[in-house]
């Protein structure tokens, strides 16, 4: 932080009223010396001595009054430690040039100024300016390289700036100076969370918290990574002792939050996400994590609203924006919408690197035939849906035709992480990595192919490939959409998502659509023991209708959708996912107002991968939602021998029921329209042997399809593949020709 200087006291050391007043403000008694000051500026206006350190005291009070006491001081006597006061009057964005100029003539006036350059160096890091900061930190530290307080401030302005393995240098070397620095023990933690040591934070947190136990700083931070670590209790111990301390603290209300979805008590997040922003309602982070909440608990339309606000408080908030285009999925049938919005994401926080990146030149062989390198980046290689989908490829993967490499970007590991490291050739932990470090990895393993498996859903890193760290860049598995980026060069997808010749279709998507034979997705189920039972509706006496996918995919399109199915099936009931308390008083309230009468509904919460297939026992028929239809719901539906009628539209995420039952041979249930989708699903909840039948079969027909065939999807893959790099060849070969 910006450093005041005390008065200039020794050419007055003989006038023993200045030196009390001096020595009041030191000790804190604030009152006695501003009543001191203001004796001797009465006795003589002209004491620029008694006149800045008026300002100091005075600068806790009222900035404005101070900088005008320091001014008159200068105006009195042009002295470096004044101007250096002067500049600490100036706390805002707007001031920061006067503050600048300020220190700037303090450092012509005396050029060996070590609190002048630390505090230039802290003005220039708030401006962004990371190069002019380390410059005049760099020149303090040479004047004063025991000064504990310059590493600190140094540390700090390089770990805000992203600046990571430099910060940690610095504040290591600030904590050698001065090892009971609580705040550079807390901010040290910071920067090992920044790059996902989060277990070293841990311990430097509860070290902190030795030598203040009642730091909100420290607790604060402390909570994030316990709840991290999965040490629930403690994290909300810990959290709900900030409060007791500084009420006020909005970081403490969102992490407070953050661990209550985590718990699933999400109107206790939604509550204190709504505290923070009622306390700082430009909190952007808040209004992210408020729509995340609004999402679990069914409100789409909420979600959006919320990241759109947190947009207009941040715009280089990426999360954010990714987040809405993810929700936007949900609520829009619109392909060309979504592009838009894609394209306005790259446009706010790619340009730069894209730019940068125009020239690059990659190294990579350009031989059509050879053995290619694959990379895949992903936060998800564990126990997470996206592993069904790639363990069958992994598995499968021709070693001899492709070299596997798998960029894992999470610290979190499991059975599964175990499970398909043994499928790739190489496999690389980079969650310390920042974008650039991983960049430069991916280019030093020579990786011809960059699948990205995660666009623009939770952990996604879409500043990575704006800096193309290999020559063709894919996206695959999150979703079959757009990621709006021109540094992705293709997108797979199948001919039921995205029918081929179809007016438009591919106009949707910024990259170039490629079609598998086949299906988009491969599924694994992952899960042995939970078995298909019999149809339940034979002892029920009714049909019970289930959706089991998220919350916010049940829009007020889904609901009218359904609304007729109920129309037409009285006796019939429906299971829901949602999370407990308000979520399902507002989704039932909706209910009625499409005219389904709430006591037909029932709910389960979130659960277990395995409790959750087991709960498809008591379900006879899956409803699908719509815009987006469910896609791993869906998949494990029918492995639970459940059939899932779907309305199919014009985007490709709401054609995926219609590609899950083509693939299945069960085009008939499939509809292009409300009334459509009605009559299938009424026709088949009549159907009491057929639906006993698809119950029965369900599973051994999903096994023998192409929906369950690694072996298949992996070669259709590796043709793929093997399509994009020829395409690249030929363009380096053309533009080779080209340049001679």
């Amino acid at each position: 932080m910006p450093t005041s200087q005390p008065p200039n006291a020794t050419a007055r050391s003989e006038q023993a009223s200045f030196a009390a007043a001096e020595s009041a403000w030191q000790r804190g008694e604030t009152e006695t010396a501003r009543a001191l000051c203001e004796r001797l500026i009465a006795a003589n206006p002209h004491d620029a001595d008694a006149l800045n350190l008026a300002g100091l005291i005075e600068n806790g009070r009222n900035r404005l009054a101070a900088r005008a006491l320091i001014g008159r001081a200068l105006a009195e006597r042009e002295d470096p430690v004044f101007l250096v006061n002067l500049a600490t009057t100036c706390q805002t964005a707007a001031d920061r040039d006067i503050a600048i100029q300020a220190l700037h003539r303090a450092l012509e006036l005396r050029p060996d100024f070590p609190v002048a350059l630390n505090n230039l160096g802290h003005l220039y890091g708030e401006a962004g300016d990371c190069a002019e900061a380390s410059r005049h930190f760099e020149r303090a530290l040479a004047l004063a390289p025991a000064h504990a307080a310059i590493h600190f401030n140094y540390g700090t302005m390089l770990y805000k700036s992203g600046e990571f393995a430099r910060a940690q240098a610095v504040l290591r070397r600030t904590l050698e100076l001065a090892p009971n620095h609580v705040n550079a023990w807390n901010n040290l933690a910071q920067v090992l969370l920044a790059a996902n040591r989060s277990s070293e934070a841990l311990a430097l947190l509860e070290h902190a918290r030795t030598l203040a136990p009642d730091s909100v700083d420290v607790l604060t931070n402390l909570g994030c990574v316990l709840m991290g670590a999965g040490r629930i209790d403690e994290a909300q111990a810990a959290l709900e002792l900030a409060l007791e301390r500084e009420p006020g603290r909005v970081s403490v209300w969102n992490n407070l939050g953050n661990l209550m979805v985590q718990m699933g008590r999400i109107d206790e997040a939604r509550a204190a996400f709504t505290r923070a922003i009622e306390l700082k309602p430009d909190f952007a982070a808040a209004h992210v994590n408020l729509g995340n909440a609004c999402s679990k608990s069914g409100s789409v339309d909420e979600a959006i609203a919320c990241y759109r606000r947190a947009m207009v408080c941040d715009p280089a908030h990426t999360g954010a924006n990714s987040n809405l285009l993810w929700s936007l999925m949900f609520a829009i049938d619109d392909g060309h919408a979504l592009r838009a919005e894609a394209e306005q994401f790259s446009a706010r926080h790619e340009a730069a690197l894209l730019a940068a990146s125009a020239g690059v030149h990659h190294a990579n062989t350009p031989e059509p035939a050879r053995r290619l390198r694959i990379g895949y980046v992903s936060p998800d290689f564990r126990n997470h849906c996206q592993s069904l989908f790639t363990t069958p490829l992994l598995r499968h993967h021709d070693h001899e035709a492709l070299e596997i490499f798998c960029y894992a970007l999470s610290a979190q590991a499991d059975e599964v992480t175990a499970r398909l490291r043994g499928f790739a050739d190489v496999w690389r932990d980079v969650h310390e990595f920042d974008d650039a470090h991983l960049a430069k990895q991916i280019r030093d393993d020579r990786i011809d192919i960059l699948v990205d498996l995660t666009m623009h859903m939770d952990g996604a890193r879409r500043l990575l490939f704006p800096r193309r760290p290999a020559p063709v860049q894919v996206a695959w598995l999150a979703y079959p959409g757009t990621t709006g980026s021109p540094s992705i060069g293709w997108r797979l997808t199948d001919p039921w998502l995205d029918p081929e010749g179809e007016p438009r279709i591919d106009d949707q998507y910024t990259e170039r659509s490629l079609r598998l034979p086949d299906a988009f997705w491969c599924y694994d189920s992952l899960v042995t023991g939970v078995e298909v039972n019999a149809l339940p509706a034979l002892t029920a006496g009714h049909i019970t209708f289930g959706c089991l996918n998220n919350p916010c995919k049940l829009t007020d399109a889904t609901l009218a959708l359904w609304s007729g199915v109920f129309a037409a099936l009285p006796d019939a009931r429906l299971l829901l996912m949602a999370p407990p308390g308000s979520a399902r008083e507002r989704l039932s309230a909706r209910f009625a107002a499409h005219g389904i009468d709430p006591s037909r509904v029932s709910f389960v919460g979130f659960q277990t991968r395995a409790d959750y297939l087991r709960t498809y026992q008591q379900i006879d028929i899956a409803l699908d939602t719509f815009p987006a239809n469910g896609h791993t719901t869906s998949l494990d539906a029918f492995w639970m021998g459940v059939p899932v009628p779907t309305r199919y539209g014009r985007s490709a995420v709401s054609r995926a029921g219609l590609c899950l039952l083509a693939n299945l041979g069960l085009p008939e249930l499939a509809a292009s329209s409300d009334a459509g989708y009605v009559s299938a699903v009424t026709s088949l909840a009549h159907d009491l042997p057929r639906l006993a039948a698809l119950r029965a079969g369900l599973r051994a027909h999903m096994e023998g399809s192409p929906l369950m065939d690694g072996a298949r999807f992996a070669r259709n893959m590796e043709a793929a593949y093997r399509h994009m790099w020829q395409a690249w060849c030929a363009q380096e070969s053309a533009t080779h020709e080209g340049a001679r």
